[in-house]
Protein backbone atom coordinates (compact mmCIF):
# COMPACT_ATOMS: atom_id res chain seq x y z
CA UNK A 1 0.00 0.00 0.00
CA UNK A 2 1.62 3.27 -1.06
CA UNK A 3 2.22 5.78 1.63
CA UNK A 4 0.51 9.14 1.33
CA UNK A 5 2.38 12.32 2.19
CA UNK A 6 1.70 13.70 5.61
CA UNK A 7 -1.34 16.00 5.57
CA UNK A 8 -2.53 14.92 2.11
CA UNK A 9 -5.94 13.84 3.42
CA UNK A 10 -6.56 17.17 5.10
CA UNK A 11 -5.41 18.95 1.94
CA UNK A 12 -7.89 16.98 -0.20
CA UNK A 13 -10.67 17.84 2.20
CA UNK A 14 -9.82 21.52 1.94
CA UNK A 15 -9.75 21.29 -1.85
CA UNK A 16 -13.14 19.56 -1.97
CA UNK A 17 -14.66 22.07 0.36
CA UNK A 18 -16.25 24.93 -1.58
CA UNK A 19 -14.79 28.33 -0.90
CA UNK A 20 -17.26 30.84 0.51
CA UNK A 21 -17.70 33.82 -1.81
CA UNK A 22 -17.86 37.08 0.15
CA UNK A 23 -19.73 39.37 -2.25
CA UNK A 24 -21.72 39.30 -5.46
CA UNK A 25 -19.90 40.63 -8.50
CA UNK A 26 -21.18 42.55 -11.51
CA UNK A 27 -21.23 39.34 -13.57
CA UNK A 28 -23.29 37.63 -10.85
CA UNK A 29 -25.82 40.46 -10.95
CA UNK A 30 -25.98 40.23 -14.74
CA UNK A 31 -26.69 36.49 -14.41
CA UNK A 32 -29.49 37.25 -11.93
CA UNK A 33 -31.09 39.77 -14.31
CA UNK A 34 -30.80 37.36 -17.25
CA UNK A 35 -32.29 34.51 -15.22
CA UNK A 36 -35.23 36.62 -14.08
CA UNK A 37 -35.99 37.73 -17.64
CA UNK A 38 -35.99 34.13 -18.84
CA UNK A 39 -38.51 33.14 -16.14
CA UNK A 40 -36.20 31.15 -13.88
CA UNK A 41 -37.01 30.83 -10.20
CA UNK A 42 -34.82 32.25 -7.46
CA UNK A 43 -33.78 28.73 -6.47
CA UNK A 44 -32.60 27.93 -10.01
CA UNK A 45 -30.61 31.18 -10.22
CA UNK A 46 -28.98 30.55 -6.84
CA UNK A 47 -28.04 27.02 -7.87
CA UNK A 48 -26.38 28.27 -11.09
CA UNK A 49 -24.35 30.85 -9.11
CA UNK A 50 -23.51 28.39 -6.31
CA UNK A 51 -24.96 30.84 -3.83
CA UNK A 52 -27.49 30.46 -1.01
CA UNK A 53 -31.08 31.22 -1.96
CA UNK A 54 -31.28 33.83 0.80
CA UNK A 55 -28.33 35.72 -0.70
CA UNK A 56 -30.04 36.02 -4.09
CA UNK A 57 -33.37 36.88 -2.47
CA UNK A 58 -31.87 39.66 -0.36
CA UNK A 59 -30.02 41.01 -3.40
CA UNK A 60 -33.19 41.22 -5.49
CA UNK A 61 -35.28 42.82 -2.74
CA UNK A 62 -32.58 45.33 -1.78
CA UNK A 63 -31.40 46.40 -5.26
CA UNK A 64 -34.66 46.39 -7.22
CA UNK A 65 -35.77 49.83 -8.43
CA UNK A 66 -39.28 51.27 -8.57
CA UNK A 67 -40.81 52.18 -11.92
CA UNK A 68 -43.80 54.37 -12.76
CA UNK A 69 -44.15 52.73 -16.15
CA UNK A 70 -47.71 52.19 -17.37
CA UNK A 71 -49.06 50.23 -20.32
CA UNK A 72 -49.46 51.23 -23.95
CA UNK A 73 -52.94 52.45 -24.95
CA UNK A 74 -54.27 52.04 -21.40
CA UNK A 75 -55.10 54.65 -18.76
CA UNK A 76 -52.71 54.41 -15.81
CA UNK A 77 -55.31 53.94 -13.08
CA UNK A 78 -53.93 52.05 -10.09
CA UNK A 79 -56.97 52.36 -7.82
CA UNK A 80 -58.15 49.14 -6.19
CA UNK A 81 -61.80 50.14 -6.87
CA UNK A 82 -61.39 51.16 -10.51
CA UNK A 83 -63.58 48.34 -11.86
CA UNK A 84 -66.74 49.22 -9.94
CA UNK A 85 -66.18 52.98 -9.53
CA UNK A 86 -68.85 55.19 -11.16
CA UNK A 87 -67.68 58.65 -10.01
CA UNK A 88 -67.82 61.76 -12.19
CA UNK A 89 -66.85 65.42 -11.84
CA UNK A 90 -64.13 64.85 -9.22
CA UNK A 91 -62.01 67.69 -10.65
CA UNK A 92 -63.24 71.26 -10.46
CA UNK A 93 -62.23 71.77 -14.10
CA UNK A 94 -62.95 68.42 -15.74
CA UNK A 95 -61.25 67.84 -19.09
CA UNK A 96 -64.35 66.05 -20.39
CA UNK A 97 -67.04 68.26 -18.77
CA UNK A 98 -68.36 65.30 -16.78
CA UNK A 99 -69.22 63.27 -19.88
CA UNK A 100 -66.86 60.45 -18.95
CA UNK A 101 -66.32 58.51 -15.77
CA UNK A 102 -63.29 59.69 -13.83
CA UNK A 103 -61.67 56.25 -13.81
CA UNK A 104 -60.85 56.74 -17.52
CA UNK A 105 -58.90 59.97 -16.81
CA UNK A 106 -55.16 59.97 -16.20
CA UNK A 107 -55.58 62.49 -13.35
CA UNK A 108 -58.02 60.33 -11.38
CA UNK A 109 -55.50 58.90 -8.89
CA UNK A 110 -54.00 62.29 -7.98
CA UNK A 111 -57.35 64.06 -7.37
CA UNK A 112 -59.70 61.44 -5.95
CA UNK A 113 -59.95 61.43 -2.14
CA UNK A 114 -61.06 57.78 -2.08
CA UNK A 115 -58.01 56.54 -4.01
CA UNK A 116 -56.43 53.35 -2.63
CA UNK A 117 -53.48 52.06 -4.60
CA UNK A 118 -53.51 48.42 -5.63
CA UNK A 119 -50.23 46.56 -5.33
CA UNK A 120 -49.30 43.58 -7.46
CA UNK A 121 -49.11 40.34 -5.48
CA UNK A 122 -46.07 39.25 -7.50
CA UNK A 123 -44.00 41.91 -5.71
CA UNK A 124 -44.76 40.34 -2.31
CA UNK A 125 -43.54 36.84 -3.18
CA UNK A 126 -40.61 35.45 -5.19
CA UNK A 127 -39.18 36.71 -7.47
CA UNK A 128 -40.34 40.10 -6.03
CA UNK A 129 -39.88 41.92 -9.38
CA UNK A 130 -41.62 42.29 -12.72
CA UNK A 131 -38.75 40.83 -14.76
CA UNK A 132 -40.07 37.95 -16.88
CA UNK A 133 -43.75 38.57 -16.07
CA UNK A 134 -46.05 37.68 -18.98
CA UNK A 135 -48.52 40.47 -18.07
CA UNK A 136 -45.85 43.17 -17.74
CA UNK A 137 -46.69 44.90 -21.04
CA UNK A 138 -50.40 45.33 -20.25
CA UNK A 139 -50.14 45.90 -16.49
CA UNK A 140 -50.83 49.45 -15.22
CA UNK A 141 -49.81 48.86 -11.59
CA UNK A 142 -46.60 50.15 -10.06
CA UNK A 143 -43.64 47.99 -11.07
CA UNK A 144 -40.26 46.95 -9.73
CA UNK A 145 -37.35 45.79 -11.87
CA UNK A 146 -34.00 44.25 -11.11
CA UNK A 147 -31.37 45.86 -13.37
CA UNK A 148 -27.80 44.70 -12.92
CA UNK A 149 -26.27 48.09 -13.80
CA UNK A 150 -28.40 49.94 -11.24
CA UNK A 151 -27.79 47.19 -8.68
CA UNK A 152 -24.02 47.39 -9.11
CA UNK A 153 -24.12 51.18 -8.86
CA UNK A 154 -26.19 50.96 -5.66
CA UNK A 155 -23.76 48.42 -4.20
CA UNK A 156 -20.73 50.59 -4.99
CA UNK A 157 -22.43 53.64 -3.48
CA UNK A 158 -23.20 51.81 -0.23
CA UNK A 159 -19.66 50.44 -0.11
CA UNK A 160 -18.16 53.89 -0.61
CA UNK A 161 -20.48 55.64 1.85
CA UNK A 162 -19.84 53.06 4.57
CA UNK A 163 -16.09 53.69 4.44
CA UNK A 164 -16.21 57.48 4.67
CA UNK A 165 -16.17 59.59 7.80
CA UNK A 166 -14.81 58.94 11.27
CA UNK A 167 -15.42 55.53 12.79
CA UNK A 168 -16.39 56.82 16.23
CA UNK A 169 -19.60 57.61 18.08
CA UNK A 170 -20.53 61.12 19.18
CA UNK A 171 -20.21 60.25 22.86
CA UNK A 172 -16.71 58.86 22.42
CA UNK A 173 -15.75 61.83 20.27
CA UNK A 174 -16.94 64.37 22.86
CA UNK A 175 -15.07 62.58 25.68
CA UNK A 176 -11.82 62.40 23.70
CA UNK A 177 -12.23 65.98 22.49
CA UNK A 178 -12.74 67.33 26.01
CA UNK A 179 -9.70 65.52 27.39
CA UNK A 180 -7.47 66.46 24.47
CA UNK A 181 -8.51 70.11 24.55
CA UNK A 182 -7.81 70.49 28.28
CA UNK A 183 -4.32 68.93 28.02
CA UNK A 184 -3.23 70.67 24.83
CA UNK A 185 -4.27 74.03 26.33
CA UNK A 186 -1.70 73.31 29.05
CA UNK A 187 1.01 72.87 26.44
CA UNK A 188 1.08 69.07 26.27
CA UNK A 189 1.37 67.22 22.98
CA UNK A 190 -1.20 64.80 21.66
CA UNK A 191 1.21 61.92 22.25
CA UNK A 192 1.67 62.83 25.91
CA UNK A 193 -2.08 63.24 26.42
CA UNK A 194 -2.86 59.83 24.92
CA UNK A 195 -0.07 58.01 26.75
CA UNK A 196 -1.14 59.36 30.14
CA UNK A 197 -4.87 58.70 29.52
CA UNK A 198 -5.11 55.49 27.48
CA UNK A 199 -8.59 54.63 28.79
CA UNK A 200 -10.15 57.80 27.35
CA UNK A 201 -9.07 57.36 23.73
CA UNK A 202 -10.51 54.75 21.36
CA UNK A 203 -8.26 55.58 18.39
CA UNK A 204 -4.59 55.62 17.57
CA UNK A 205 -2.14 58.53 17.62
CA UNK A 206 -2.14 58.78 13.83
CA UNK A 207 -5.93 58.93 13.79
CA UNK A 208 -5.85 61.69 16.41
CA UNK A 209 -3.60 63.83 14.22
CA UNK A 210 -5.86 63.10 11.25
CA UNK A 211 -8.89 64.29 13.22
CA UNK A 212 -7.05 67.46 14.24
CA UNK A 213 -5.93 68.26 10.69
CA UNK A 214 -9.43 67.51 9.42
CA UNK A 215 -11.05 69.94 11.85
CA UNK A 216 -13.11 67.29 13.67
CA UNK A 217 -11.77 68.18 17.14
CA UNK A 218 -11.69 71.45 19.05
CA UNK A 219 -7.91 71.17 19.23
CA UNK A 220 -6.35 72.90 16.23
CA UNK A 221 -2.84 72.84 14.80
CA UNK A 222 -1.90 76.13 16.43
CA UNK A 223 -2.61 74.53 19.85
CA UNK A 224 0.15 71.94 19.34
CA UNK A 225 3.69 72.79 20.44
CA UNK A 226 5.53 71.92 17.22
CA UNK A 227 2.84 71.47 14.60
CA UNK A 228 3.18 75.03 13.28
CA UNK A 229 6.80 74.32 12.37
CA UNK A 230 5.79 71.58 9.95
CA UNK A 231 3.93 72.19 6.72
CA UNK A 232 0.64 70.23 6.87
CA UNK A 233 -0.04 67.65 4.21
CA UNK A 234 -2.81 68.23 1.77
CA UNK A 235 -5.89 66.18 2.43
CA UNK A 236 -9.63 66.23 2.76
CA UNK A 237 -11.36 67.19 5.99
CA UNK A 238 -12.62 64.43 8.25
CA UNK A 239 -16.38 64.28 8.75
CA UNK A 240 -18.32 62.33 11.33
CA UNK A 241 -21.51 60.63 10.18
CA UNK A 242 -23.80 58.79 12.53
CA UNK A 243 -25.34 56.76 9.69
CA UNK A 244 -22.72 56.26 7.01
CA UNK A 245 -25.34 55.12 4.47
CA UNK A 246 -27.67 58.04 5.16
CA UNK A 247 -27.62 59.25 1.54
CA UNK A 248 -28.64 55.91 0.05
CA UNK A 249 -32.15 56.36 -1.33
CA UNK A 250 -32.19 60.04 -0.28
CA UNK A 251 -30.12 61.74 -2.99
CA UNK A 252 -31.14 64.71 -5.14
CA UNK A 253 -32.24 62.38 -7.93
CA UNK A 254 -34.41 60.45 -5.45
CA UNK A 255 -35.90 63.77 -4.33
CA UNK A 256 -36.79 64.77 -7.90
CA UNK A 257 -38.37 61.38 -8.45
CA UNK A 258 -40.39 61.66 -5.23
CA UNK A 259 -41.65 65.14 -6.13
CA UNK A 260 -42.64 63.95 -9.60
CA UNK A 261 -44.62 61.07 -8.08
CA UNK A 262 -46.28 63.39 -5.51
CA UNK A 263 -47.16 66.62 -7.37
CA UNK A 264 -47.97 69.56 -5.14
CA UNK A 265 -46.12 68.22 -2.11
CA UNK A 266 -44.78 70.94 0.20
CA UNK A 267 -41.04 70.95 0.91
CA UNK A 268 -39.34 72.17 4.09
CA UNK A 269 -35.72 73.31 3.67
CA UNK A 270 -33.49 72.57 6.68
CA UNK A 271 -30.15 74.27 7.29
CA UNK A 272 -27.95 75.75 10.01
CA UNK A 273 -26.57 79.24 10.69
CA UNK A 274 -23.19 79.41 12.42
CA UNK A 275 -22.14 81.98 14.97
CA UNK A 276 -18.67 82.22 16.49
CA UNK A 277 -16.49 79.21 15.73
CA UNK A 278 -17.04 76.40 18.21
CA UNK A 279 -20.10 78.04 19.78
CA UNK A 280 -23.83 77.71 19.40
CA UNK A 281 -25.62 77.62 16.07
CA UNK A 282 -29.17 78.01 14.77
CA UNK A 283 -31.18 75.22 13.17
CA UNK A 284 -33.57 76.74 10.62
CA UNK A 285 -36.66 75.22 8.98
CA UNK A 286 -38.14 77.10 6.02
CA UNK A 287 -41.65 76.25 4.81
CA UNK A 288 -42.17 76.62 1.07
CA UNK A 289 -43.81 78.39 -0.71
CA UNK A 290 -44.49 80.84 2.14
CA UNK A 291 -40.82 81.59 3.02
CA UNK A 292 -41.95 81.18 6.64
CA UNK A 293 -38.99 80.18 8.79
CA UNK A 294 -38.54 78.73 12.26
CA UNK A 295 -35.19 78.85 14.09
CA UNK A 296 -33.94 76.97 17.13
CA UNK A 297 -30.65 77.51 18.99
CA UNK A 298 -28.49 74.37 19.35
CA UNK A 299 -25.39 73.91 21.48
CA UNK A 300 -23.33 72.41 18.62
CA UNK A 301 -23.68 71.23 15.04
CA UNK A 302 -24.19 67.57 15.93
CA UNK A 303 -26.90 65.11 15.03
CA UNK A 304 -27.92 64.75 18.68
CA UNK A 305 -28.67 68.48 18.90
CA UNK A 306 -30.71 68.36 15.69
CA UNK A 307 -32.64 65.34 16.98
CA UNK A 308 -33.21 67.23 20.22
CA UNK A 309 -34.93 70.04 18.29
CA UNK A 310 -37.25 67.59 16.54
CA UNK A 311 -37.95 65.88 19.85
CA UNK A 312 -38.97 69.29 21.25
CA UNK A 313 -41.23 69.87 18.22
CA UNK A 314 -42.87 66.48 18.70
CA UNK A 315 -43.33 67.17 22.43
CA UNK A 316 -44.99 70.53 21.68
CA UNK A 317 -47.34 68.99 19.11
CA UNK A 318 -48.15 66.03 21.39
CA UNK A 319 -48.93 68.35 24.29
CA UNK A 320 -51.21 70.54 22.17
CA UNK A 321 -52.96 68.03 19.90
CA UNK A 322 -52.83 64.92 22.06
CA UNK A 323 -51.46 61.46 21.43
CA UNK A 324 -53.93 60.78 18.61
CA UNK A 325 -53.50 63.96 16.59
CA UNK A 326 -49.85 65.04 16.71
CA UNK A 327 -48.64 62.57 14.04
CA UNK A 328 -51.10 63.90 11.48
CA UNK A 329 -50.12 67.51 12.21
CA UNK A 330 -46.40 66.70 12.02
CA UNK A 331 -46.81 64.87 8.69
CA UNK A 332 -48.85 67.80 7.37
CA UNK A 333 -46.21 70.35 8.41
CA UNK A 334 -43.15 68.31 7.34
CA UNK A 335 -44.14 66.08 4.39
CA UNK A 336 -40.66 66.41 2.84
CA UNK A 337 -37.46 67.81 4.37
CA UNK A 338 -34.63 68.87 2.03
CA UNK A 339 -31.22 69.53 3.56
CA UNK A 340 -27.52 69.57 2.76
CA UNK A 341 -24.76 67.04 3.46
CA UNK A 342 -23.73 68.41 6.85
CA UNK A 343 -22.74 65.85 9.45
CA UNK A 344 -25.41 67.21 11.79
CA UNK A 345 -28.03 65.80 9.41
CA UNK A 346 -26.47 62.33 9.13
CA UNK A 347 -29.12 60.49 11.16
CA UNK A 348 -32.27 60.94 9.02
CA UNK A 349 -34.00 57.73 10.14
CA UNK A 350 -34.55 59.19 13.63
CA UNK A 351 -36.36 62.13 12.01
CA UNK A 352 -38.35 60.13 9.48
CA UNK A 353 -39.84 57.58 11.89
CA UNK A 354 -41.43 57.77 15.33
CA UNK A 355 -40.68 55.46 18.26
CA UNK A 356 -43.18 52.89 16.95
CA UNK A 357 -41.62 52.76 13.49
CA UNK A 358 -44.33 54.80 11.76
CA UNK A 359 -43.19 57.13 9.00
CA UNK A 360 -43.60 60.83 9.76
CA UNK A 361 -41.69 62.49 6.93
CA UNK A 362 -39.13 61.90 4.16
CA UNK A 363 -35.62 63.41 4.27
CA UNK A 364 -33.56 64.06 1.13
CA UNK A 365 -30.10 65.56 0.52
CA UNK A 366 -28.89 68.09 -2.03
CA UNK A 367 -25.79 67.46 -4.07
CA UNK A 368 -22.46 68.52 -2.60
CA UNK A 369 -21.60 72.20 -3.12
CA UNK A 370 -25.04 72.85 -4.65
CA UNK A 371 -26.66 75.43 -2.37
CA UNK A 372 -28.76 76.56 -5.34
CA UNK A 373 -30.84 73.40 -4.96
CA UNK A 374 -32.40 74.85 -1.79
CA UNK A 375 -32.04 78.60 -2.41
CA UNK A 376 -34.92 79.83 -0.28
CA UNK A 377 -33.28 78.95 3.05
CA UNK A 378 -30.01 80.64 2.10
CA UNK A 379 -31.84 83.75 0.90
CA UNK A 380 -33.85 83.93 4.12
CA UNK A 381 -30.66 83.62 6.17
CA UNK A 382 -29.80 87.08 4.87
CA UNK A 383 -32.58 88.52 7.03
CA UNK A 384 -31.18 86.68 10.06
CA UNK A 385 -27.75 88.14 9.33
CA UNK A 386 -29.26 91.62 9.52
CA UNK A 387 -29.90 90.89 13.20
CA UNK A 388 -26.92 88.59 13.85
CA UNK A 389 -24.06 89.85 11.62
CA UNK A 390 -21.71 87.29 10.18
CA UNK A 391 -18.62 89.42 10.67
CA UNK A 392 -15.92 90.48 8.25
CA UNK A 393 -12.16 90.73 7.98
CA UNK A 394 -12.22 93.53 10.57
CA UNK A 395 -15.01 92.39 12.90
CA UNK A 396 -15.66 89.19 14.81
CA UNK A 397 -18.80 87.17 13.98
CA UNK A 398 -21.70 87.46 16.37
CA UNK A 399 -21.64 84.82 19.09
CA UNK A 400 -24.86 82.86 19.58
CA UNK A 401 -23.90 81.61 23.06
CA UNK A 402 -26.13 84.16 24.80
CA UNK A 403 -29.19 83.46 22.65
CA UNK A 404 -32.31 81.94 24.16
CA UNK A 405 -35.31 80.44 22.42
CA UNK A 406 -37.44 83.45 23.38
CA UNK A 407 -34.95 85.83 21.81
CA UNK A 408 -34.70 83.72 18.65
CA UNK A 409 -38.50 83.52 18.40
CA UNK A 410 -38.71 87.30 18.71
CA UNK A 411 -36.17 87.70 15.93
CA UNK A 412 -38.06 85.27 13.69
CA UNK A 413 -41.32 87.11 14.40
CA UNK A 414 -39.73 90.24 12.96
CA UNK A 415 -38.22 88.33 10.04
CA UNK A 416 -41.51 86.62 9.17
CA UNK A 417 -43.38 89.93 9.43
CA UNK A 418 -41.09 91.60 6.88
CA UNK A 419 -42.86 92.42 3.60
CA UNK A 420 -41.37 90.59 0.58
CA UNK A 421 -41.64 91.76 -3.00
CA UNK A 422 -41.38 88.19 -4.26
CA UNK A 423 -44.48 87.28 -2.23
CA UNK A 424 -46.64 89.97 -3.79
CA UNK A 425 -45.87 92.54 -1.08
CA UNK A 426 -47.14 90.16 1.59
CA UNK A 427 -45.38 88.76 4.64
CA UNK A 428 -44.42 85.10 5.16
CA UNK A 429 -46.47 85.12 8.37
CA UNK A 430 -49.66 86.13 6.55
CA UNK A 431 -49.25 83.49 3.83
CA UNK A 432 -48.37 80.73 6.29
CA UNK A 433 -51.20 81.42 8.73
CA UNK A 434 -53.72 81.77 5.90
CA UNK A 435 -53.23 78.06 5.16
CA UNK A 436 -51.89 76.55 8.39
CA UNK A 437 -53.60 78.84 10.90
CA UNK A 438 -52.22 81.12 13.60
CA UNK A 439 -52.40 78.31 16.13
CA UNK A 440 -49.33 76.58 14.65
CA UNK A 441 -47.33 79.82 14.48
CA UNK A 442 -48.12 80.75 18.09
CA UNK A 443 -47.24 77.22 19.21
CA UNK A 444 -43.67 77.88 18.04
CA UNK A 445 -43.56 81.38 19.55
CA UNK A 446 -44.04 83.32 16.30
CA UNK A 447 -46.40 86.31 16.32
CA UNK A 448 -47.39 89.01 13.83
CA UNK A 449 -45.50 92.28 14.25
CA UNK A 450 -46.91 95.57 13.04
CA UNK A 451 -45.38 96.72 9.76
CA UNK A 452 -43.81 99.85 11.23
CA UNK A 453 -42.46 97.98 14.28
CA UNK A 454 -40.35 95.47 12.30
CA UNK A 455 -36.71 96.04 13.32
CA UNK A 456 -34.17 93.86 11.46
CA UNK A 457 -31.22 95.31 13.38
CA UNK A 458 -28.72 93.81 15.87
CA UNK A 459 -30.34 95.82 18.67
CA UNK A 460 -33.32 93.48 18.45
CA UNK A 461 -31.77 90.60 20.42
CA UNK A 462 -28.68 92.00 22.14
CA UNK A 463 -26.80 95.16 22.98
CA UNK A 464 -24.19 96.22 20.47
CA UNK A 465 -21.22 98.58 20.55
CA UNK A 466 -20.73 101.74 18.55
CA UNK A 467 -17.98 101.95 16.07
CA UNK A 468 -16.16 104.39 18.36
CA UNK A 469 -16.13 102.10 21.38
CA UNK A 470 -19.18 103.33 23.28
CA UNK A 471 -22.01 101.06 24.39
CA UNK A 472 -25.35 102.03 22.87
CA UNK A 473 -28.36 101.30 25.11
CA UNK A 474 -30.91 98.81 23.83
CA UNK A 475 -33.63 100.43 21.68
CA UNK A 476 -31.85 103.73 20.90
CA UNK A 477 -31.40 104.59 17.23
CA UNK A 478 -28.11 103.79 15.54
CA UNK A 479 -26.72 107.22 14.68
CA UNK A 480 -23.25 108.60 14.24
CA UNK A 481 -21.64 110.52 17.11
CA UNK A 482 -22.00 114.32 17.06
CA UNK A 483 -19.51 116.49 15.18
CA UNK A 484 -17.99 117.90 18.39
CA UNK A 485 -17.20 114.38 19.62
CA UNK A 486 -15.73 113.53 16.22
CA UNK A 487 -13.38 116.53 16.41
CA UNK A 488 -12.31 115.55 19.92
CA UNK A 489 -11.49 112.04 18.74
CA UNK A 490 -9.42 113.36 15.82
CA UNK A 491 -7.53 115.81 18.09
CA UNK A 492 -6.86 113.01 20.55
CA UNK A 493 -5.48 110.91 17.70
CA UNK A 494 -3.15 113.74 16.59
CA UNK A 495 -1.79 114.20 20.13
CA UNK A 496 -1.06 110.47 20.41
CA UNK A 497 0.69 110.45 17.02
CA UNK A 498 2.91 113.37 18.05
Amino acid sequence: MPLRPHGAGAMNKRENKKMKKPRLTDSDRLAIETGLKSGKTVYMIAKELSRPVTTVTREIKARAVESDKGAAYRVTNRCAFRMECQRRDICAHCLYDGKRQCKFCRQCNSHCQAFVEQRCGRLERPPFVCNGCRDERKCVLRKRYYLHAKAQESYETVLSESRTGANITEGELLLCDRTLRDLTDRGQSIHAAMVNNPDRFTFSLKTAYRYVNGGLLSTKRHNLPRACMVKPRRGKGVEHRVDKTCRVGRTWDDYLKFVAEHPGVRVVEMDTVEGARGGKALLTLLFNPFNFMLAFPVDAKTSECVLGVFAAIVAALRGHYGEDGWREVFAHLFPVILTDNGTEFSNPARIEFDADGGRLTSVFYCNAYASYEKPHAGRNHGFIRLVLPKGSAYTEPTSFDGLTQDGVSLMMSHVNSYVRRGLGNKTPYDLFTAEQGEEIASLFGISRMAANDVTPRPSLVARRRWRYGRTRPHGTPNRSPPASETRQLHQHGRRRSR
